[in-house]
């Protein structure tokens, strides 16, 4: 990969396995945009950015290289070589089809807090619906950055009560956000020592927090601590393992299984009728 300074940006070039739509439009975020002009727009945390394909590779738009490289090179997991990854898998058909289909997609390194808290709200839930009960959490409780607002701390969400965190129209996951935002802040939960521990252990302390189940869990391991052997499984994934891979378990797809998961999963989504029966989510 070619990281340079471009007159709008920073361009990379010379790095296959990237699509922005793929990755950014697979589920696994919900902070990102498609803005009329074709550019994607998002923000991490509390940096916003916009993307732009070009013929000679993406550009993003309004940083510096120094930006690139301290925060979002890592982000969109720029160093791994996913044809590597992809050739490790079982060869399986269903498997080759998925790959095929969404072989640009990436994994995002995302903020764990982030990741708990979205991945909370997204349950029982609707991507338009996520992004938007995310995008008033952020508007109404977090700092600005730019045009955009920052994700609010647990600080700030611990101190709410569910009549105050109401305004984001969460329902009923407002109790849950809650309680993560407590056990976060009293250190009864550190996410940081929770991505480092044996990943039974850490699925049984982010099930800890109210409202967090295995499906879940599963997600801030995968998205949010860069585990990438967790397995979420969803409507979605229970239906394909039935269907497509009978007999097959989340350890059948080897130490990369996370990736392997994401693959099918955006398959299945963009492709329901390889499935038996639709499947609504």
């Amino acid at each position: 990969m070619k990281v340079t300074q471009h007159k709008n940006g920073v361009l990379i070039s010379g790095i296959d396995d990237f699509d922005l739509e793929q990755t950014l439009d697979c589920g696994q975020c919900f902070r990102f945009w498609l803005n009329s002009d074709g550019d994607w727009h998002g923000v991490a945390g509390d940096r916003p950015i916009t993307l732009r394909r070009l013929d000679d590779g993406i550009l993003f738009l309004n940083i510096t290289v120094g930006e690139f490289e301290e925060f979002w090179r890592r982000y969109f997991d720029l160093d791994r070589d996913y044809a590597a990854v992809r050739a490790g898998f079982p060869d399986h058909p269903a498997l080759r089809d998925s790959t095929c289909f969404a072989r640009g997609l990436r994994i995002l390194r995302q903020d764990p807090w982030e990741a708990l808290i979205s991945f909370i709200i997204s349950q029982n839930n609707n991507v338009p619906r996520i992004k938007g009960i995310i995008d008033r959490l952020c508007r109404g409780f977090g700092t600005p950055c730019g045009d955009d607002f920052a994700f609010p701390p647990p600080s700030v969400l611990a101190c709410l009560s569910t009549e105050e965190l109401g305004v984001i129209r969460c329902g009923f996951r407002a109790a849950y956000i809650l309680d993560a935002a407590k056990r976060v802040c009293s250190g009864q939960i550190d996410l940081e020592q929770v991505a480092a521990m044996p990943i039974e252990q850490a699925r049984a302390a982010l099930q800890t927090i109210k409202g967090v189940g295995p499906k879940v869990a599963e997600c801030v391991l995968l998205y949010g601590m860069g585990r990438l052997e967790a397995f979420p499984l969803d409507v979605w994934m229970k239906r394909a393992m039935a269907e497509l891979f009978p007999g097959c378990t989340p350890e059948s797809f080897g130490r990369f299984a996370g990736i392997a998961q994401q693959y099918i999963f955006h398959y299945c989504r963009c492709n329901p009728s390889c499935l038996c029966s639709t499947v609504q989510k």
